[in-house]
């Protein structure tokens, strides 16, 4: 009986043996649906076309700017702000709606491991700037498109989640193919 619960005890601890290891922890499924676009028809100083998969709301934040406005991802719990200010052929407001863009950009260089700026025409002719961050930022994707002297549009990616920037860079990866289909199809209004 001795060498019975001996050996059981022993075959016990061999068999706990050091070479366990716990199981990953799982990410979530992300189903991305297929690409569709609608362009934006309303009474805005601009047109585009934007995401069928984003509702296009006011921006409740900024009630007396109607021409603010979000594309509600809300299947992916993301929105993207989009911002206009008019020019009206003054070069002071201009640059300053230049050097506002740029400093909300530039206020992520905290948490930012990089941002890759670059330049870009649109097939309409107008010039714009890409951001992309990099780094657990809350916006991984910012970008403004201007014809210079009449219009000015302003976008920032935003999410409604906590996750980590890496859980959701599929999303992330999405969204910025949409934002670059807006930028190229934007067409200011006269």
């Amino acid at each position: 009986m001795k060498k019975l619960l001996l050996l059981t005890c022993v075959s016990m601890c061999m068999a706990c043996g050091s070479d366990y290891l716990p199981k990953p922890k799982g990410f979530n499924r992300i189903d991305l649906p297929e690409r569709e676009f609608e362009k934006l028809e309303a009474r805005f100083p601009y047109s585009f076309e934007h995401s069928a998969h984003s509702l296009v709301e006011s921006d409740e934040f900024n009630p007396n700017e109607e021409a603010w406005i979000n594309l509600n991802y809300k299947d992916m719990e993301a929105k993207v702000h989009l911002t206009y200010k008019p020019i009206d052929g003054e070069e002071e407001k201009l640059k300053s709606y230049l050097a506002d863009a740029i400093n909300l950009t530039s206020k992520h260089q905290v948490k930012a491991y990089g941002i890759d700026e670059s330049i870009l025409r649109t097939p309409n002719g107008y010039t714009g700037v890409v951001a992309e961050l990099s780094g657990e930022v809350p916006t991984q994707f910012q970008f403004f498109v201007t014809d210079s002297t009449q219009h000015f549009l302003r976008g920032a990616l935003y999410f409604n989640v906590a996750h980590k920037n890496d859980s959701l860079a599929p999303v992330i990866e999405y969204i910025k193919v949409d934002m670059m289909h807006l930028m190229n199809t934007l067409e200011f209004k006269q």
